[in-house]
């Protein structure tokens, strides 16, 4: 299933994950297979739910939420990786204030 967000300059195609542990499992399935065609410049990125799982904003009490952080996502689409990974170091940070980190976050990110 695939799910598309867009500002005026990127757009952003999500594909959703199997809801199955990567570990040990009673119920294991084979993942899915997703194929795409890329083309020069596309960018893919893999990261887990913490990032939209944070709490923060001006109270403290707000969950960032996966809409937003997908908003900051396409926000930094025209800078390098290198200047995207600080631009989402500082954009947790500021948002979570004094909140303390609730969960752990990755998020990877490849350019072609």
């Amino acid at each position: 299933m695939l799910k598309q967000v867009q500002n005026d300059d990127y757009e952003l195609i999500e594909t959703k994950a199997d809801k199955q542990p990567i570990g040990m499992n009673d119920d294991s399935k084979p993942f899915t297979n997703h194929t795409f065609t890329l083309n020069a410049g596309d960018t893919i990125y893999l990261f887990t739910d913490g990032f939209a799982d944070q709490f923060g904003g001006e109270t403290g009490e707000k969950k960032l939420t996966r809409k937003k952080f997908k908003e900051v996502l396409l926000s930094i689409q025209n800078k390098s990786m290198e200047d995207q990974c600080i631009a989402l170091d500082n954009f947790i940070v500021d948002y979570r204030k004094q909140v303390e980190q609730i969960d752990d976050i990755l998020v990877m990110g490849v350019r072609v």
